[in-house]
């Protein structure tokens, strides 16, 4: 290396900031994962220029599948402007040299913060969430070498039990975002922090879904087209929010999820939480021919 070689212009040396060894041992380990749907896989959590417990998980699986010809897309709570979001896609696109959008269709690889996007996605699309506990046993069983040794065994009783009490004591189930979901039937996973809208989004789907802990040195993955079932019992079906009714203040459109902005005068607004589904809802409405793909909900009504 010369004196010379120190002043030039910036380039991406290794793509997506991780050293080979670090790419090599997290694919492995992604591998292990997508073998083995909804297993939690350990894998060394490496140092990234960003504070543990703010997407450090899915940055790295981020930068290791990164390349100068992907797209990349980051949401953080359905939007692309957020100060998280603005962050990290500003990182992964300077650290691999590839462009970016804030086109859910155009993506290749979008790293997201709480959401999956309205729009389906493809199978050759590939969705990062960000976790920040991928244990879904925490809250029953805080001794975590006897939580894996009940997922070695598919003891979920007490998970059971939990939704079980919630029912006895609100007369519904309580649990909000990541909710604890079946994968393909073997091993109860947390989907994240999704709100209970998105997680249906996950059976079945074409994409594949990486789930990433760095500050808890977790992966696991839903490989396309498995089953993905919250726990409920048969005589209490699964909910999801009840935003089905609701119209976008901005955009006029209904039938998705949406942020509630409070006014002024005390009453609530809405907006949708994908803010690029409404930007293009909003250019369309202007008589603009924008392309939206098929989404997963119409009129607040669940696809099957």
């Amino acid at each position: 290396m010369t004196l010379q070689s120190l002043t030039k212009d910036w380039e991406p040396m290794a793509y997506g900031f991780l050293d080979a060894t670090a790419k090599r041992e997290i694919r492995r380990k992604m591998l292990k994962a997508i073998a083995v749907p909804g297993c939690q896989i350990p894998y060394a959590s490496r140092e990234v220029p960003m504070a543990r417990g703010w997407g450090t998980g899915g940055l790295q699986v981020s930068c290791t599948l990164v390349n100068p010809t992907m797209r990349i897309k980051v949401i953080d709570q359905g939007a692309d402007d957020s100060v998280n979001a603005a962050s990290i896609r500003r990182f992964l696109a300077q650290v691999s040299g590839a462009p970016t959008t804030t086109d859910t269709l155009q993506a290749d690889l979008i790293q997201s913060r709480h959401r999956i996007p309205e729009e389906r996605l493809r199978d050759d699309q590939v969705l990062v969430l960000q976790v920040p506990n991928p244990e879904p046993l925490r809250s029953v069983q805080p001794n975590m070498s006897i939580a894996r040794q009940m997922h070695a065994d598919a003891d979920y009783g007490r998970m059971w039990l939990q939704l079980y009490e919630q029912i006895v004591r609100s007369g519904r189930v309580m649990q909000g975002a990541a909710y604890p979901s079946l994968v393909n039937g073997r091993h109860v996973m947390t989907p994240s922090p999704i709100p209970r809208w998105d997680v249906p989004k996950l059976h079945m789907a074409r994409h594949l879904t990486l789930l990433s802990a760095g500050r808890e040195k977790r992966l696991h993955a839903v490989p396309p087209f498995t089953r993905v079932e919250p726990l409920v019992f048969a005589d209490v079906p699964y909910r999801v929010e009840d935003h089905g009714a609701l119209t976008c203040t901005r955009s006029g459109a209904r039938g998705f999820y949406m942020n509630e902005i409070p006014q002024a005068d005390g009453s609530s607004a809405y907006e949708l939480s994908d803010s690029d589904l409404g930007a293009k809802t909003i250019r369309r409405s202007e008589g603009e021919a924008v392309p939206i793909g098929d989404t997963w909900y119409r009129d607040g009504e669940m696809e099957p």
